[in-house]
């Protein structure tokens, strides 16, 4: 597709094993129906919004919604990067970045999720690395932030390996119960330490000005 009006789907990140873009619609049905085959055991729920508890046909048609209205919803003020992670050819999960007033703070927000078949082999550190390295190396971010339940050790693991430092603690209610997530942050310097994944960009100079950089 020719992204003439919509710069941001010719924005293609690449590291040893992965691409990220953002999904046209046939890599968006690709992307629904990894959601549709399980984001992890039911008797888990790693979201704070348990949007995973929907059955599967709901779950991936939340998920193609949920990245068309990143789109149409998207402003300088208050963006969302959803973008489909490919991996030999396949999509095999999400990796969201997030900002607010992004022109002020240079602060970034990220998010993902990985499809149970794909888990286990370090995609989920390479996907989260070329997040890190669009927020950073491509639009001058000052600080990147995450959290994650104190009971979810990969993720807390990821974060980890990338040089994030705890940033406190908060409550969440999730299905009904208190659960607790560890903030986490990231600077530029810590960031520039521990890059240790190969990341290129592709097409940010026709959109950077989308993310107000």
């Amino acid at each position: 597709m020719k992204p003439q009006h919509w710069p941001l789907y010719g924005l293609l990140l690449c590291t040893p094993r992965l691409e990220l873009r953002l999904p046209d619609l046939e890599l968006l049905d690709e992307l629904a129906s990894v959601a549709v085959d399980g984001v992890h055991p039911p008797a888990e729920m790693p979201f704070t919004a348990p949007w995973t508890d929907a059955p599967p046909a709901e779950r991936g048609k939340a998920v193609f919604q949920h990245v068309l209205a990143t789109v149409a919803d998207w402003s300088l003020r208050n963006w969302a990067l959803s973008l489909a992670v490919l991996y030999e050819g396949k999509v095999v999960g999400r990796q969201d970045v997030m900002a607010k007033d992004f022109a002020v703070t240079g602060e970034v927000s990220t998010g993902s999720w990985l499809g149970l078949a794909h888990q286990g082999r370090g995609i989920g550190t390479e996907m989260r690395a070329a997040a890190l390295h669009l927020a950073f190396a491509g639009l001058g971010a000052r600080t990147a932030v995450s959290a994650a339940m104190t009971d979810n050790p990969r993720s807390l693991g990821v974060s980890r390996r990338l040089g994030y430092l705890p940033d406190g603690l908060e409550a969440a209610a999730v299905r009904g119960a208190p659960v607790t997530l560890q903030r986490l942050r990231l600077d530029r310097d810590r960031w520039e330490e521990h890059r240790a994944v190969d990341v290129t960009v592709e097409g940010l100079d026709g959109c950077r000005k989308e993310f107000g950089a």
